[in-house]
């Protein structure tokens, strides 16, 4: 087999090969996203706890593109056609939607290039609520 020698190309190659089968098999081939990694472009409003699954059978999709740089497409939401882009360590996850058969990825560490936190900076804060017993 031809070698190219990376992750980004293996985790390619799981995507392409897992839509494949699903489309081969009659089924509708789903991606789940880490939308809140650098550079991932869905639309906000479906993205719910900083992730997003899109269905990219080609019926739903045009213009799909699928290399060692990520995912790329267009498709209508909410009846509005929209470029749809996913840097490669953003996948989560490729699978059936009518059986959930796939491929799962670990989430993405951050890019060494994007910002991170200075040491003068706040901790994030919980998002979770704090119950306190009052007296």
């Amino acid at each position: 087999c031809a070698e190219r020698g990376t992750v980004k190309a293996l985790k390619a190659d799981l995507v392409r090969a897992v839509c494949d089968w699903a489309l081969e098999q009659g089924f509708t081939p789903h991606v789940a996203v880490y939308a809140t990694y650098p550079g991932v472009q869905v639309p906000d409003r479906f993205v719910q706890d900083g992730r997003v699954v899109l269905n990219v059978h080609p019926q739903a999709v045009t213009r799909y593109l699928l290399n060692d740089d990520g995912l790329s497409f267009s498709a209508r939401f909410g009846g509005v056609p929209q470029s749809v882009t996913i840097p490669l360590p953003a996948i989560l996850a490729v699978y059936a939607h009518e059986n959930g058969q796939g491929i799962s990825f670990p989430e993405p560490d951050s890019p060494q290039d994007s910002p991170q936190p200075s040491q003068g900076d706040a901790p994030p804060r919980s998002v979770r609520p704090v119950l306190r017993s009052v007296k």
